[in-house]
């Protein structure tokens, strides 16, 4: 049998490995993609700073002036975090860069923005 045509020895095309991983293609054009913002970046790296429950009730959603406000699921949820906020703004800056946040602003209104 001949291999012409079947993409073998002499078709012109190189062979391949194997599949490639959609994963790393996807985040590559996530990235790629992803707004350029502050925020944007805090917000990428919030739940591997904070941790799962953490971001469950706590997010990222403003900033000004390199201060980001945190909307938190309650008033508990806002003190604690404001308790944990150099800790927080630590984790933030080796994820992202140190002096990028100038402060963390924790709110008791994570309902209005979901």
């Amino acid at each position: 049998m001949s291999e012409a045509g079947s993409g073998g020895e002499g078709s012109g095309r190189s062979k391949q490995s194997g599949p490639r991983r959609l994963g790393s293609a996807l985040e590559r054009v996530v990235a790629e993609q992803a707004p350029a913002t502050l925020l944007a970046e805090v917000q990428t790296v919030w739940p591997e700073v904070c941790g799962a429950a953490i971001a469950a009730r706590a997010e990222p959603v403003a900033e000004r002036e390199g201060r980001i406000t945190i909307a938190c699921e309650n008033g508990a949820w806002a003190q604690e975090l404001e308790m944990m906020g150099d800790l927080l703004r630590e984790r933030i800056d080796g994820a992202i860069g140190t002096g990028r946040v100038s402060g963390l602003r924790f709110t008791a209104d994570l309902a209005r923005h979901r």
